[in-house]
């Protein structure tokens, strides 16, 4: 073959995505056609030897029984992941009583919450990475038959389901569950998480305070909130990013029918264990893997999903990113589509009242899409891990409660179309995400003050110093997926100036928001700072719009004036060149197109 043949035979055999392909026992030999590859006959003896030491009990269980890789992202120190090793066991328990070897093991997390506002919150976005690689490897090490993942907090979920669409066996997601609302004895009234981060922007104001008992002082209540916000185990109970992704991964169909709003520490969260033994094996027996499930049709329903349900914008980076990797075409303009012609129904946290432990008792998220699937504004067709379609899992589930106040009708919604935009201009050429309910308005205008990091903005709140009197659009910038490096989540700023009641403020950067985070926020900006985006030249002073009803962010500035700004910037030195940081700046791709690593 001459060089002009073996280079066009090279470009095509490295344009096209290829993940490695693993043997296996020809179709219809039986449910363990991966692990037999190391069982059957006497081939791999020495693997054989190492798994009757782990606990295989006979030849006959060997040859014959299925191995399911059971992944939870359970470790202490954390509440919505601590509870996961014993969801883990229930699950191994059933996985036996259906003669299937069950193999534990774990992948890492981090907690949001607790790393919020601080250096340890760039280590969050990678970690979906890290989550997904490891479930890619132990199972395609192991030669496991099938995979259950069993996810908590925000990353988890993402990064669990593009592990499970890499090897693209068999595979399920439990999601651990939704955490139990907390409850203040000084301000009577139920309490979570943002009802803490919200008190700190209050209380660096002077303005957190107990109406009903003026005696009480701003560190007693906030002491208070801080042991209180959280009562025990399960994932931050709002319509936050841990519950956006289980809602779209069961829409999507890779999760069984409730598990997004069954609670962490109601029984049926354990039932729903054995339910998942009995469904691994229909997956194994009809061949449904995640890619079957992953199609066009299903991510169009978990968007729908997300916007009635006002879900995070980290919803539209991570589904960009789990399309990415069953490769879906799914971009930014699919969101704005749908947001436009999807009503916003739900008041939840954060912008609303209520809770997913509250939607959970009026019916939960399938009586939600028993509802848009009447609408005709879900698909019913779509596959799903039970071997049924999305509308017969929901057929027979419950119509909402009468008299319920948590899901709005579709006629009556709170904001007609999604909250949910999609922004371009000259400020964001490539697109950036907004979540804005309507009850900030649609277009803010405002004076820029510039921040190079997070930690400026958290430093400037905390000493009192933006003020009341003008419009301001605070610009947070060089924290994007390579410049923070890790594109950290901003909620710690958000709450502060929502609790402070700075409605003057608007609030954008080419990092991310929290699904807890709401008002006026711009996030996702792209291109970022750190590869020379516009956000990089914005100056203090200059004009920014945002003007929603349009899709449109722009400052200012003219077009030769941004060239000529552009041409006298100089790119900083990376912050981080050892460790798994410097590897992910340098693997990660742009927010717009869901910030993976393998896209090279």
């Amino acid at each position: 073959m001459d060089k002009a043949n073996l280079d066009k035979q090279f470009a095509a055999t490295t344009e096209s995505p290829r993940y490695l392909s693993f043997q296996n026992s020809k179709p219809g030999s039986g449910l363990n056609k991966f692990s037999s590859t190391l069982t059957r006959e006497h081939d791999f003896p020495a693997a054989q030897a190492m798994l009757y030491a782990a606990g295989v009990p006979s030849e006959h269980v060997l040859k014959t029984y299925p191995q399911v890789g059971i992944a939870s992202v359970w470790w202490e120190g954390n509440p919505c992941n601590m509870h996961l090793l014993d969801i883990g066991k229930e699950v191994k328990r059933a996985i036996e009583q259906q003669e299937m070897l069950a193999w534990q093991y774990n992948t890492i997390g981090v907690s949001d919450g607790i790393t919020m506002g601080g250096d340890g919150m760039r280590f969050s976005l990678q970690s979906r990475e890290i989550i997904a690689d490891s479930i890619e490897t132990v199972t395609c090490a192991q030669f496991h038959d099938a995979c259950i993942t069993i996810p908590g907090c925000d990353k988890n979920m993402p990064g669990a389901v593009m592990g499970m669409t890499r090897h693209n066996r068999p595979s399920i997601m439990i999601y651990g569950g939704s955490i139990n609302p907390g409850y203040s004895d000084l301000l009577q009234k139920d309490i979570n998480i943002t009802t803490a981060l919200e008190a700190h922007g209050a209380y660096i104001y002077d303005n957190l305070k107990n109406p009903k008992d003026p005696s009480q002082t701003k560190e007693e209540i906030l002491s208070e909130l801080e042991k209180k916000a959280c009562p025990g185990q399960g994932a931050c109970g709002g319509m936050f990013t841990a519950n956006t992704m289980a809602t779209a991964i069961e829409t999507l169909g890779l999760s069984l029918p409730g598990s997004a709003s069954t609670p962490a520490t109601s029984p049926e969260k354990m039932r729903e264990c054995k339910k998942v033994a009995q469904a691994i094996r229909i997956c194994m027996e009809q061949d449904i893997t995640p890619r079957k499930c992953l199609t066009k049709k299903s991510f169009h329903n978990a968007l729908v999903m997300m916007m009635a349900l006002g879900g995070s914008t980290n919803g539209v980076l991570h589904l960009l990113a789990m399309a990415g990797t069953a490769e879906v075409d799914l971009t930014l303009d699919d969101f704005q589509a749908v947001s436009n012609k999807v009503p916003f129904i739900a008041d939840l946290a954060p912008s609303g009242k209520f809770l997913m432990k509250d939607l959970y008792e009026v019916g939960g998220v399938p009586s939600v899409q028993k509802l848009l699937i009447a609408a005709g504004l879900l698909d019913g067709s779509t596959i799903t891990v039970t071997g049924k379609t999305l509308g017969e899992n929901v057929d027979s589930w419950p119509s909402l409660k009468q008299g319920q106040e948590i899901i709005r009708s579709l006629d009556s919604p709170i904001k007609a179309t999604g909250h949910i935009e999609i922004l371009y201009g000259n400020l964001a050429p490539k697109g950036a995400v907004a979540k804005i309910t309507g009850k900030e308005g649609m277009v803010f205008t405002g004076k820029a003050r510039v921040f190079e990091k997070e930690h400026e903005l958290d430093d400037a709140l905390n000493a009192g110093l933006i003020p009341r009197n003008e419009n301001l659009v605070l610009v947070v910038r060089y924290e994007g997926p390579k410049g923070g490096p890790g594109m950290p989540e901003q909620l710690k700023a958000s709450a502060a100036i929502m609790g402070a009641g700075l409605k003057n403020v608007a609030l954008i950067t080419d990092g991310r928001y929290s699904g807890a985070s709401h008002g006026f926020i711009v996030g996702h900006i792209c291109p970022e700072a750190a590869v020379g985006g516009p956000i990089a030249v914005v100056m203090d002073g200059d004009a920014i719009t945002i003007d929603a009803s349009q899709h449109r962010i722009d400052f200012g500035v003219g077009e030769d004036e941004i060239k000529r700004r552009l041409e006298g910037w100089v790119a900083p030195k990376p912050v981080v060149t050892r460790g798994v940081l410097a590897k992910y700046a340098r693997l990660v791709g742009d927010a717009s197109h869901g910030a993976m690593t393998d896209l090279f």
